[in-house]
């Protein structure tokens, strides 16, 4: 992934940002190693709607992209465990801060605030 993001323009940073961090799981995986490292199966107990397949794989692309460091100690069984880069501690203030906004969002909008319309 992070050769695609190298090619884009200027004006793409967003997309950019998206290409790395976009989808379901990767924010809720990163937010979960801010609070330390964690092996594979504390990550599936802590977010249980997300499926052993996925969390590899999205584990597998952020250590790509270099968010997540990922250790394998030659033990038996195998003991895996992933802890943020410097480059996923960075995403702290924003994931947090996009946490917050999720819990705004969600009591604006169970409490009877105004409905989210799309723009004409």
């Amino acid at each position: 992934m992070g050769d695609r993001v190298g090619d884009m323009e200027d004006y793409c940073m967003v997309e950019a940002a998206m290409e790395v961090v976009g989808g379901k799981w990767k924010l809720a995986i990163l937010r979960h190693l801010f609070d330390g490292t964690c092996r594979f199966g504390e990550l599936n107990r802590a977010m249980p709607a997300i499926t052993p397949r996925m969390l590899t794989r999205q584990l597998r692309e952020l250590e790509a992209d270099g968010l997540v460091r990922r250790v394998v100690y030659p033990e038996v069984p195998p003991k895996v465990e992933y802890s943020l880069t410097y480059l996923g501690e960075s995403l702290r203030p924003i994931a947090l801060r996009l946490e917050e906004w999720g819990h705004w969002y969600r009591e604006r909008r169970g409490l009877g605030g105004e409905p989210v319309t799309p723009r004409s």
